[in-house]
């Protein structure tokens, strides 16, 4: 299930001064109160707040806020500190950002490209506003096109005998300061120990429309069952395949006169605009989980 709150995106001129909050916590009266007058007292100026509570009487509540705070660098740590207080008192999991500070991301991928150069075309024109510290992959096929971006290629083979110590090494090259993990059609079922080092912070693309026509050769379960419709999926991977919180969706209409050959000419560009906007929407962190679901605002 995916619940959307979309608003414009404010200016971000200030970006030095500007930093992000999300918050979920059970729903209450003087939550909203709390949070703007703790900012307030702390000289900072809400920019953009947007809240969604799925039930108002003993449900759960999602705040996200961006505001400017003058030497926002200075204060952030006793900002977070001082926040503390306010999230004990309403049971809060709360994260606080600095928009300066780009996340860095892994982008895993296997021989098909479409994902991948749909991400580089958007980080090079500077509309996906992260860094790419890496690209791990299983086949060579796509090093000169990445390094060609000035971007570090890591070829990790992986076989049923050796995808233990392939993880392994995936691990050693990302390090400890990699944001999120993309799997732009990288064709590996990632393992719970791989998992639970980046939980919700590894974001798939399903070439289907889930639940529908989970894991192999969906455009020809597809085809097969005569679809008129065919989507892509972007979604956080969890240890239940294809079964993560998703965070994006869309679909085209086909029709009758489409071979499989033509869904994957056309499933391929949903998959590319879908993966895109989910992984825009994290690092911008327009995403909270809750159980098995997103709010994405």
């Amino acid at each position: 299930m995916e619940i959307h709150a979309k608003q414009a995106r404010p200016d971000s001129k200030n970006r030095a001064d500007r930093a992000r909050m999300l918050i979920s916590c059970p729903d209450g009266p003087g939550i909203v109160a709390a949070v703007s007058h703790f900012l307030h007292q702390h000289g900072a100026n809400i920019v953009q707040s947007d809240q969604y509570t799925m039930d108002p009487a003993g449900g759960m509540f999602f705040m996200r806020i961006e505001f400017d705070l003058p030497e926002l660098t200075a204060s952030l740590a006793k900002l977070e500190s001082d926040f503390a207080e306010v999230a004990e008192r309403f049971k809060m999991e709360w994260s606080l950002s600095a928009v300066s500070r780009k996340k860095k991301l892994a982008i895993f991928v296997s021989k098909e490209d479409h994902c991948l150069v749909e991400l580089l075309w958007q980080w090079q024109a500077g509309d996906l506003d992260a860094d790419i510290a890496l690209v791990v992959s299983n086949h060579l096929d796509m090093k000169d096109y990445v390094e060609s971006f000035g971007i570090p290629y890591h070829h990790i083979p992986v076989t049923a005998d050796t995808k233990k110590e392939a993880e392994q090494r995936q691990l050693d090259v990302i390090g400890n300061d990699i944001d999120v993990i993309i799997l732009a059609r990288y064709m590996q079922i990632i393992s719970p120990m791989f998992i639970e080092h980046y939980r919700n912070r590894i974001i798939n693309i399903h070439h289907s429309f889930l639940p529908a026509f989970v894991g192999g050769k969906p455009y020809a379960q597809a085809y097969n069952r005569g679809v008129k419709i065919i989507g892509a999926t972007a979604h956080y991977v969890t240890e239940e395949l294809d079964g993560g919180p998703i965070i994006e969706q869309d679909v085209q209409r086909v029709s009758h006169g489409d071979d499989v050959t033509e869904l994957k000419r056309i499933g391929r560009t949903i998959e590319r605009v879908v993966l895109a906007r989910a992984v825009k929407w994290h690092v911008e962190d327009r995403i909270l989980v809750h159980e098995n679901k997103t709010v994405v605002f």
